[in-house]
Parts: C-alpha cells; structure tokens; sequence
C-alpha cells in the first residue's frame, strides 16, 4: 500500500512540475533580444507593418525586437535562416500567405517544409484586392466585365505582378467562379503593372490599395470592385465583387504572419500571440495600418491553421487546373 502511494505521488508531482514549466518559460520570455527575419525589402508595407509590430513589443517585452531583412530567391533565403534556429521563441519568421499557401504547389522542390519546419504564432495584418481598370473603361461594373468576358472569349486580358502571383491566381479563381476566359498577361513587378493599367495595356488587374494607389490617386485607374466579404472603410463608395455583379462570396486577400521554428514551445507562442494581439488592438498601430489600407489581424494558432488550410486549397485547386510550376 505504501508502495503504490509511493508511485501515486510521484506522478501527482511530475504533473504539478509540468503545470508549473510551461508557464514559467513564458513568465521568462523573452530573455534576450528577439531576431523577427522578414523575406521583404526595407521600405515594404509588409516590411514597415511589422517594425510597428516589433516597435510595440519591445516596450511591453522591455528587449529589443530587431527586424532583419532578407529578401530574394522567392523569401528562401529568410526561410533558411530561421529553419534551423533554436525553438525557444527568439527567432521568428515573417512570411505571407502566398508563400505559405501556393508556394508548394509552384515549387516542384522546396527547401522547407511549413508545418514540419515551424510552429504558426499569429498573423499580424489583412488587406483585400480590388479589381483596378483605367479610369476610362468601359467596364463601370463586375457584371460589364463579365459580360465582356462572357461574349468575347479570351479576348478580356487581366495583368498580374508575375506568373503564380496572388493576382494571376485570383484572376484564375474568378474566371472559375464565373466560367469565363480570359488571358493573362504578366509583368515584371507591380510598378510595371499598374502604369500598364493605367495607359489601358490591360483591361484590368487585382491589386491592393498600397499597391495600386499610386496610380488610382493619381486619376488614372479607379477601383471597379473590391474582392471582401463587406466593403473596405476607407473605400465606402467601392462596392464588393458580389454588390457589382461578380459571384457571390467571392474574396481575395493578402496577409503576412510570424512563424517560429518547430518545438517553441506552446506557452511562449501563446505569450507572443497574446502580445502581438495588444500591439495591434492598440489606437496608433490602427491608425498606422490603416494609412498603409492594412487591417490588423491576430489568430490564435487554431485559427491561424483554419485559414491556412482555406487559402492552400483554394492556391492547390487554381494551381494544379492552372498546371504552372516556377521551378
């Protein structure tokens, strides 16, 4: 009897120490300078999105949050230096959704695997794609372009920022959603596309505020529709895909989130994902993003997965119909 409560007792304690480690990582966390690797250049809305990010947690974590950029090779380079990193949580990756969600079905051969290589902690911001035409198309609605679309097969054409891109695959979806054809017509890089717009090289193009602005501001696109479940605040007079005759339903969207290395452990992402969701629910960082035309986005890791999970199917479905690979 004394033997068995013997081994009782020892399991009550190793319990109560478990209960009392995940915290007390947490309570430590972080104890050194945290390293936030971003695959996007200086300068970048993604880029600047996230030092307001890093700026917010090194005063509430009183250590510095350093963001290190290493962009190129399609963010392989910033992937590979944070894949290896102690799993301890002062080595975090910023990476979008793009790259997370379509990059595997682009790539014959990656060098990471996502959710083998890393933990998800948190999204940090949202932003919807409009459909931009030049500012004297004939297109005044989605039903107009459809319509279009509908009567002259393939002789609509859409621009992107790159073969694979979030525009082409969007554009792809759309003409799945509403058993269209058109033809694409890629570019270079986003600049390119947009004075394409512009000077009407291309009947239309996704793209997002930040982005595309430059252009719509200077009068020469305008926003047709934007691809969100309800209309964007600092556009109230752009009607959604769906209000403007488009399908029902029909979203597109970027965001980008930070990932750690496979074995953080979970009271340290959950810490982080706390923290990071105070940043961004405070009033300057709104204010900030919503110059940018982000929306602050925080998810705890099962919503982060649920959306994961959406996005790689819908990029896994247009990709494989689209048969592209970039490799």
């Amino acid at each position: 009897m004394v033997l068995i409560s013997s081994k009782l007792l020892g399991v009550a304690v190793l319990a109560s120490l478990a209960c009392v480690v995940l915290p007390t990582r947490a309570q430590t966390f972080p104890s050194k300078p945290v390293r936030v690797i971003t695959p996007f250049p200086a300068g970048s809305g993604p880029e600047v999105a996230l030092r307001l990010v890093a700026d917010g947690l090194s005063r509430r974590w009183g250590q510095p949050v350093i963001v290190d950029n290493r962009p190129g090779a399609s963010g392989f380079i910033a992937i590979e230096a944070i894949k290896r990193a102690t799993p301890d949580g002062h080595e975090l990756l910023q990476m979008d959704n793009a790259q997370m969600a379509a990059q595997p079905f682009l790539f014959k051969k990656l060098p990471y695997e996502l959710l083998r290589d890393f933990e998800p902690v948190t999204p940090i911001l949202r932003n919807y794609f409009f459909v931009n035409v030049p500012i004297g198309s004939r297109y005044k609605t989605m039903t107009d372009l459809l319509a279009g679309a509908r009567a002259a097969p393939n002789q609509v054409n859409y621009g992107s920022w790159f073969v694979g891109s979030p525009g082409h695959i969007g554009a792809a979806m759309l003409e799945a959603a509403t058993a269209t054809h058109m033809t694409h017509v890629p570019y270079k890089e986003m600049s390119q596309l947009y004075v394409a717009v512009g000077n009407q090289e291309v009947d239309w193009a996704f793209g997002s505020a930040a982005s595309a602005g430059g252009m719509q501001r200077a009068g020469r696109t305008r926003y047709l529709a934007v691809a969100a479940p309800q209309r964007v605040a600092a556009f109230p007079d752009v009607p959604t895909v769906a209000e403007s005759g488009g399908p029902a339903g029909f979203e597109l969207s970027a965001w980008t989130a930070l990932l750690a290395p496979k074995g953080t452990p979970k009271a340290v992402i959950e810490k982080i994902q706390k923290d990071v969701a105070a940043v961004l629910a405070a009033p300057e960082v709104k204010d900030k993003y919503a110059a940018m035309f982000y929306e602050p986005y925080a998810l705890d890791s099962m919503q982060f997965l649920q959306q994961l999970r959406s996005d790689t199917q819908r990029y896994g479905d247009t990709i494989k119909r689209l048969n592209i690979s970039l490799d």
